[in-house]
């Protein structure tokens, strides 16, 4: 497994870590297909009941890698999310949307249906990609100190590809994230039924172990069938189709900045979206 993600087993929970807190644990590819081999091991692995996500460092997931010297969009990886070419020497939209078709909303999707309980923990910033990572846990236990937010707005985009904002906030929260670009508090989004617990950031992997040690003790199979019903009363209630919809509208957005501004993010890079 690749060091920009860590796996350790904690009695019946595998602890998986994402392992860039020099960029803020921002997704590139490397870290991706990695986070994807770690919920395979966990989910091969009989003696694993629960995955816990956490991040290393300050912040959980300051989201996808836009400009870090270790970007590596352009570089080939092992596909096995969807059935889909390889994004590498495509040109324009067929290149962004094979990508993102595989490395974002394919391999969100793959990692949402793992038949394992799965707890999000987390701390600091959860931005964009972040969010699509905890949205994707079943769980997610988050310090007093974490915020959750999409600026992709200020692209021109309407959204991150794993579009689930109405689902986990509600329509009404989901539009003032998107139009403000603001940060939205922990306790905010417990209020809203997103996070399910919020702590101190000392008590933060102790909680979220501590969870996945009682709901481990469950049966391995009632777990898995308990997550696959709330999934598919999700799907029914228009998840799974609206999330295809909305991908399309992404790419639409790309692809208007490509032809009017020369640049898919708008010229928008992380120093830029920081600020």
């Amino acid at each position: 497994m690749a060091d920009e993600v860590r796996y350790e087993r904690r009695d019946q929970t595998a602890l998986i870590t994402l392992n860039r807190p020099r960029y803020r644990n921002a997704q590139n590819s490397a870290m991706t297909y990695a986070l994807d081999a770690a919920f395979s091991r966990a989910v091969d692995d009989d003696e694993t009941r629960v995955i816990v996500l956490a991040g290393a460092g300050d912040h959980f997931c300051a989201g996808h890698d836009i400009g870090t010297p270790e970007r590596d969009a352009d570089k080939t990886f092992d596909r096995q999310a969807v059935i889909w070419w390889d994004h590498v020497n495509k040109k324009g939209a067929d290149a962004r949307y094979a990508r993102e078709m595989e490395v974002y909303l394919g391999m969100c999707r793959r990692w949402r249906e793992v038949p394992k309980p799965s707890i999000a923990a987390v701390q600091g910033a959860c931005i964009a990609g972040g969010l699509m990572l905890a949205w994707v846990c079943d769980l997610i236990v988050a310090s007093d100190d974490a915020f959750f937010a999409d600026p992709v707005v200020r692209m021109g985009i309407p959204g991150v590809e794993y579009f689930a904002h109405p689902w986990v906030l509600g329509p009404r929260l989901a539009k003032e994230m998107l139009f403000t670009g603001d940060r939205i508090t922990a306790e905010r989004a417990q209020a809203a039924g997103m996070v399910s617990r919020v702590v101190s950031r000392a008590d933060l992997e102790t909680t979220a172990l501590d969870l996945a040690a009682r709901i481990a003790a469950m049966p391995a199979f009632g777990l898995a069938l308990a997550k696959r019903a709330v999934n598919q009363c999700e799907d029914l209630m228009g998840m799974r189709p609206g999330m295809d919809s909305v991908f399309g509208l992404h790419h639409v957005a790309h692809a208007h900045n490509a032809e009017v501004a020369g640049d898919s993010l708008a010229g928008m890079d992380a120093h830029r979206m920081k600020r």
